[in-house]
């Protein structure tokens, strides 16, 4: 070993200790080098906290070189001894940092805070009193692994020591958990925060071999963790802590509406950023970029036949951030704007309901109130058989518009229906007469519906065939060829082509003394489930109504 003699200590040109003291002297001109760049943490608890741990960890480090120069072994131990007080104080800075990163309020907790500050005040009175009790740490000169006072310590650093090392850990957790639940790519993230760990390693080699000195290894970890988030991933760091945990699709644009980064709920939404990175977000989602200039802030995608509904939520970024230009957050809204389409349905079917109620109640009550006025000028009761007709059409219309107001309701739930069973069900519920019923021998679909719902369909139609039909009418009902639906037709003196886009219009009927409410409520039932239903001719001439868009149910 090449030795040469330097003040009263030894100074040695072992490759070893050249590189304790060049990789301490680089962790701590690294960690104030970091502050300059501090400026790029926005948020003020992190920044705060940040600060204090390169600043103390820079402290740490330089003590650790002043430690290993060949001064006078009191003033190694001296010195020593001050990075011990420095080291302890760091782990503070690290779990405000940890928690104001992480989105935690425990760094602005008081007491907690006070009983921290009692602590750290209760481990530096052990260490700066060790040249009294040396119940902390004794020293020797040794030569392994080369020529330095080494540091042997004793129960009391071992304690301090378990102690310092959970709380690291405590915060490293923090920063893992985060890194867990958002929904980024935050691979390189935890690289850099194991990094920042690796130390410990070395601590562990160094208390229980003669290959590296006993000594805290912290601050190189610090060192890298500074140059990871401050120099090289800045942007991604910073936008982990803009987006915790959130689960709604978020993009992140540069200055130039360059797409920059985007979590997994975007990717699953548009596929197309899987290899979009850097290019204009106005090339990859046209639609999207039309939007980020408009004041209509909902937002539609189709996917496989399903629309969802998103609200655009528009965070451009400070001028601290020179690449960032905008954070776009989507938020799935599809409930409360089926919710508005309902209520706007509700409200539309109030006001034809109003409108219908005014208009077809009041020629027969116009009807009833006349004939009863002749019947107490005249003294005539042959004017109240007048008066009975009317208000049994005034009961007729109430009961059509109570079913029509009931038929248009959202659908909860369905079950499997036997269509060939119900339409005979629905036969024996109305009064046929001579009108007769054939079922297609190939009639054998169960569909998903609301039966009560579809038995008013059923017997609705059937109603319609026999009133325009004649009793003698035959109504037939079968599938659909080449899609999956049915249809019920008559063979009677069917539709006109110029009504059968009308005829299911509430109040449209073609009989003067009909309702016209039977087809409405067919037409209501029928966009309830989810169908459509129109109105054709029949091979016979007759009506013919065809029903498509019916699920068929799980066998």
């Amino acid at each position: 070993m090449s030795e040469i003699m330097w003040f009263s200590g030894t100074f040695t040109t072992d490759p070893l200790y050249i590189a304790y003291l060049a990789a301490f002297s680089l962790a701590g001109v690294i960690c104030l080098v970091s502050l300059r760049a501090l400026p790029r943490v926005v948020d003020a608890d992190t920044h705060r906290g940040l600060g204090a741990l390169l600043l103390l960890s820079a402290g740490w480090s330089f003590a650790h070189v002043g430690y290993l120069l060949p001064f006078d072994p009191a003033v190694q131990s001296a010195i020593f001894l001050i990075g011990l007080v420095l080291g302890i104080a760091a782990v503070g800075p690290w779990l405000y940092f940890c928690s104001a990163y992480t989105g935690r309020s425990l760094h602005r907790h008081r007491r907690l805070r006070s009983v921290s500050v009692v602590v750290f005040l209760l481990a530096v009175a052990v260490k700066v009193t060790n040249p009294i009790h040396e119940y902390y740490f004794v020293t020797e000169v040794t030569s392994e692994p080369f020529v330095h006072l080494a540091i042997h310590h004793e129960p009391l650093h071992w304690m301090v020591m378990g102690l310092a090392y959970a709380l690291a850990i405590v915060g490293i957790a923090w920063l893992f958990e985060l890194f867990w639940e958002v929904s980024y790519d935050t691979r390189v993230l935890y690289v850099i925060v194991g990094l920042t760990g690796l130390p410990v390693v070395l601590d562990l080699i160094g208390a229980a071999t003669p290959y590296l000195i006993d000594v805290t290894h912290s601050p190189l970890g610090v060192a890298v963790f500074a140059v990871g988030i401050l120099f090289v991933y800045t942007e991604r760091f910073q936008t982990i802590q803009l987006t915790p945990a959130m689960d709604n699709p978020t993009i992140i644009l540069d200055s130039d509406r360059r797409l920059h980064e985007w979590n997994r709920p975007a990717e699953e939404l548009f596929p197309a950023l899987a290899m979009a990175e850097d290019q204009p977000i106005g090339s990859i989602l046209p639609d999207l970029a039309g939007r980020l200039d408009d004041t209509d802030d909902r937002f539609v995608v189709d996917r496989s036949g399903v629309t969802r509904y998103y609200r655009i939520t528009k965070n451009p970024f400070s001028a601290d951030y020179s690449r960032l230009g905008m954070m776009i957050i989507l938020t799935d809204v599809t409930e409360r704007e089926h919710y508005r389409h309902q209520l706007e349905a509700k409200n539309n079917r109030l006001d034809e309901f109003a409108s219908m109620v005014s208009h077809d109640l009041r020629n027969p009550l116009t009807i009833a109130t006349g004939h009863l006025e002749l019947t107490r000028e005249t003294g005539d009761l042959s004017h109240l058989d007048e008066v009975e007709l009317a208000h049994g059409r005034m009961l007729e219309l109430i009961e059509d518009l109570l079913t029509l107001a009931r038929s248009g309701l959202a659908i909860d739930e369905m079950e499997a229906v036997d269509l060939g069973e119900l339409a005979r069900e629905c036969w024996g519920m109305i009064e046929a007469g001579e009108a007769q019923l054939v079922l297609d021998d190939t009639l054998s679909m169960s569909i998903e519906a609301d039966r009560e719902r579809l038995r008013q369909l059923f017997e609705n139609i059937y109603r319609n065939a026999i009133e325009h039909g004649g009793l003698g009418v035959t109504i037939s009902v079968g599938p659909l060829d080449g899609v999956t639906g049915f249809y019920i037709e008559d063979d009677g003196e069917g539709i006109p082509a110029d009504f059968r886009s009308e005829v299911f219009e509430s109040g449209f009927s073609t009989r003067e003394e009909g309702t016209g409410f039977g087809l409405s409520i067919v037409a209501d039932i029928a966009r309830a489930h989810g169908w459509s239903i129109q109105a054709v001719e029949a091979e016979s001439g007759g009506a013919r109504f065809e029903i498509t868009g019916v699920e068929l149910a799980n066998s």
